[in-house]
């Protein structure tokens, strides 16, 4: 792999939350240490036995939507369960499609836009997130990979 120097931060830091892609491993729902997965678990402790409550306060409060409860702790279940590391240590558990983890080992670039192949059709990316891609990429490769992460770091990711 390619190594830079980096003014605002640790090169070798700002890769363990990029996957090869450059999307942001770090804001994922999915990624061990991410904020996603630390507030749905603090919530889903502040919530407690919340079960038995959601019923009455739906009647208590005349809000049905105390009645969707079950449907929302199972999101609050995954939010807080998922356990991915990110694309770089073991591959996307979310993007099961993606051809681009191993492209980049394979060609020895640690971004998409440093290979003379960018934008190939071999990424397994919807139309979606092919557009994104593309556009992370050119973002990166125009203002550099320290610049956009230090753009990007605090932003959602979705």
């Amino acid at each position: 792999m390619e190594k830079h120097k980096s003014n605002t931060m640790d090169y070798t830091e700002i890769i363990e939350r990029l996957g090869y892609c450059g999307l942001h491993c770090g804001k994922c729902f999915a990624f061990t240490k991410g904020p996603i997965k630390e507030n749905a678990t603090k919530l889903k402790e502040s919530l407690g036995n919340f079960d038995v409550y959601a019923h009455r306060f739906s009647e208590m409060l005349k809000e049905p939507r105390f009645n969707q409860y079950q449907e929302f702790k199972g999101l609050l279940d995954i939010f807080s369960s998922e356990n991915c590391r990110g694309c770089r240590i073991e591959g996307c558990k979310i993007f099961k499609d993606c051809k681009v983890r191993d492209c980049a080992i394979e060609r020895k670039v640690d971004f998409c836009f440093r290979c003379e192949s960018f934008p190939c059709n071999e990424t397994g990316f919807d139309e979606h997130l092919k557009k994104r891609w593309i556009n992370i990429n050119n973002e990166m490769k125009e203002i550099g990979v320290e610049a956009y992460y230090m753009k990007i770091k605090d932003l959602p990711r979705y």
